[in-house]
């Protein structure tokens, strides 16, 4: 039996710490909630689900702080959506007489935002009432794990609601089909060099981005002591601004053919073929337990967008380099520059993503953007010259900034559906069989904005509304043939199964000393950095001199 769907829209954005144009962001989250792609039926059907990945979202004073001074940062997005998925309804009920449903009042509510550092992740929905339960994560790849890069999870549990009654849509039984969602908004290292950082950062996010505290799940007494050399591991943000030279292995790492490999590092030792923890692995009768709390839970769909940084070289560009064009009759068209993409020779190489999957890339780059260069220098020049319009906005001028390769770095990732998940029953007939996958619809990218080097990515998909039954993996009966033996073997590979990393217990406690640290930060920079931090200290020290003037005069 075909499963239901969930309606699910997933933004990503590098926002360069600056506040949005809501009136041009609503415009082209018009556009985009409309977008019609595979399945050609987008074009005034809203989304059940929306989910924006937002990187840099704030100065680093306020996200160090907390979520109190990012609130008016969020509520533009907020406001951007609603304004936009409003317009959709009443167009909608204009055109087709349907009922207005959202009009008159906000279409989505807020249901949770939560930030690590400058990385946030927003969870909306259009009817609350079919979240059932929300769980939190967060991981830092900054210097002592705080969060100028790192990531941010939410983990939802779906239920089917009709006319908000609970009903399951898929059968004909009283009972509501739940489903599991983990959402990942993440920032990873930068720099064209840094390949095998982003690749220790996205080991960092399957090892240590936990959805509770590993201590409080393994029983009493079998907690692992954390050794020295795990609390000295050095800092793998990546964020240094010196490329390092080329480092010639020793003879024993010559490959088959006797050629000595290259490859690039920052000197500690951060090689893909080191191992990222120090910590011992847990115990085979843990790994399960802990795997339930981490980002490869067994029975919950993944889903993993932000400003993952992969380039499409290992060092900056030469003087006089020939960028992308988005002219499809040029010889420089994007698509030629796209099979340089790193993300994709190191998921396909089995070193990062494990078991993601991604939409075909049909869009240009998403950066570095150099908005409105120096008159003459604009690669759109002459349709800012025409007062050309893209979703009823000017265009903004913009080139792809001299010191930076234009890149990909935007990306929206997903784990389909297990293999082992079928619309019929296991022991039919395979030719019978009919998988279930997720069914992506669009993924795309929006037009350059004014406030950011970037251009936001979105996607759009179906997701099957599956239980923890029909996800579980299904164990291969003694005397069942060959066949299903060797797919048994196969479904192993899936992370799901066999985790690519084991679970760092110690991450955990580790972030939440890091947050505070963080707060420490923050709030330095906040009264040092900020015009409103300034006006703190200034009043202090009135308040101060005016209190030691008055007790003197007693």
């Amino acid at each position: 039996m075909t499963p239901s769907t969930i309606d699910l829209f997933i933004l990503t954005f590098n926002c360069a710490k600056n506040l949005i144009n809501v009136a041009v962001w609503a415009a082209h989250l018009k556009a985009a909630l409309s977008a019609q792609g595979v399945g050609q039926g987008n074009c005034h059907t809203l989304p059940d689900v929306v989910v924006f990945s937002l990187q840099e979202v704030a100065p680093l004073a306020y996200s160090f702080i907390g979520p109190y001074f990012l609130t008016t940062y969020y509520a533009r997005y907020a406001d951007a959506l609603n304004l936009a998925a409003g317009q959709l309804l009443e167009e909608a009920n204009e055109e087709y007489g349907t009922s207005s449903d959202g009009v008159g009042g906000d279409p989505y509510k807020l249901i949770r935002a939560k930030n690590v550092g400058m990385t946030a992740i927003l969870l909306f929905a259009r009817d609350p009432s079919k979240i059932q339960q929300i769980e939190e994560a967060e991981c830092g790849f900054g210097a002592a794990d705080m969060g100028n890069k790192g990531a941010v999870g939410l983990r939802v549990t779906w239920k089917d609601v009709v006319d908000g009654n609970d009903k399951t849509i898929t059968t004909t039984t009283e009972q509501a089909k739940t489903t599991e969602l983990t959402f990942v908004a993440s920032h990873l290292a930068a720099m064209e060099w840094n390949v095998n950082k982003r690749n220790a950062n996205w080991r960092s996010i399957v090892s240590g981005l936990t959805f509770a505290n590993p201590r409080d799940i393994l029983p009493a007494g079998e907690f692992p002591s954390q050794n020295r050399a795990a609390r000295l591991t050095p800092d793998r943000s990546g964020a240094g601004d010196t490329a390092p030279v080329p480092r010639t292995q020793d003879s024993s790492s010559a490959n088959a053919e006797g050629n000595i490999d290259l490859t690039y590092g920052n000197g500690d030792g951060d090689s893909d073929t080191q191992p990222l923890l120090n910590n011992p692995r847990p115990s085979a009768s843990h790994e399960s337990t802990l795997q339930q709390i981490s980002i490869f839970k067994s029975t919950s769909h993944l889903f993993l967008a932000g400003d993952l940084n992969y380039r499409i070289d290992t060092t900056t560009p030469p003087p006089l380099a020939t960028y992308p064009s988005f002219d499809p009759s040029s010889g420089n068209h994007f698509s030629h520059f796209l099979p340089r993409d790193q993300l994709t020779q190191e998921r396909e190489a089995g070193r990062t993503m494990h078991g993601l999957s991604e939409a075909p890339i049909t869009f240009g780059p998403t950066y570095k953007y150099d908005v409105h260069p120096a008159e003459g220098g604009a690669a759109n020049e002459e349709a800012v010259k025409r007062g050309d319009k893209v979703n009823g906005v000017p265009e903004v001028p913009w080139r792809f900034a001299s010191h930076r390769w234009p890149g990909w770095c935007d990306r929206v990732l997903y784990l389909d559906v297990p293999p082992w998940v079928t619309t019929t029953e296991p022991k039919q007939p395979e030719a019978e069989r009919k998988k279930v996958k997720v069914e992506v619809e669009v993924y795309d990218s929006l037009p350059v904005v004014e406030t950011s080097d970037h251009r936001p990515v979105f996607f759009r998909a179906k997701v099957p509304v599956l239980g923890e039954e029909e996800m579980r993996l299904p164990l291969v009966s003694e005397g069942e043939g060959e066949r299903e033996a060797e797919a048994e073997e196969e479904w192993k590979k899936d992370p799901r199964v066999s985790m690519p990393v084991a679970v760092d217990v110690h991450a955990w406690e580790r972030r939440a000393a890091a947050r505070r640290k963080e707060v420490v930060v923050g709030w330095t920079a906040f009264i040092w950095s900020t015009k409103d931090g300034a006006l703190v200290l200034v009043t202090l020290l009135v308040m101060g001199v005016g209190s030691w003037w008055l007790l003197r005069g007693w």
